[in-house]
């Protein structure tokens, strides 16, 4: 887990429906029935990766930043892994947040 970062850590999300009734954005691997956050260290990695990413036509999206630990509290309530992603998409960690 070198990439886990610190409960008080800034890490990078994509956030739906900004400034409104927002909510993370989660992926989900349809051949292992994973439902993950993807996370990023930076917010240059988090807008890079993000381009390519799927999303729904019609709705908002913003790269924001948050706690750690509040993310993966949220995370763990809703069901979710987080994944640690770098600018290209690779995982570099995945994370059970009710271990955080």
């Amino acid at each position: 887990m070198a990439n886990q970062p610190d409960k008080d850590s800034w890490v990078f999300v994509a956030v739906e429906n900004p400034g409104g009734n927002e909510n993370y954005v989660g992926m989900a691997d349809g051949q292992s029935q994973i439902a993950y956050i993807p996370v990023f260290l930076s917010k240059d990695e988090a807008q890079s990766c993000f381009i390519n990413m799927p999303r729904e036509t019609g709705k908002k999206y913003e790269i924001q930043a948050v706690i750690f630990e509040d993310l993966a509290r949220d995370a763990a309530a809703n069901g979710f892994l987080i994944f640690i992603l770098d600018s290209i998409g690779k995982i570099l960690d995945k994370i059970d947040p009710a271990a955080v």
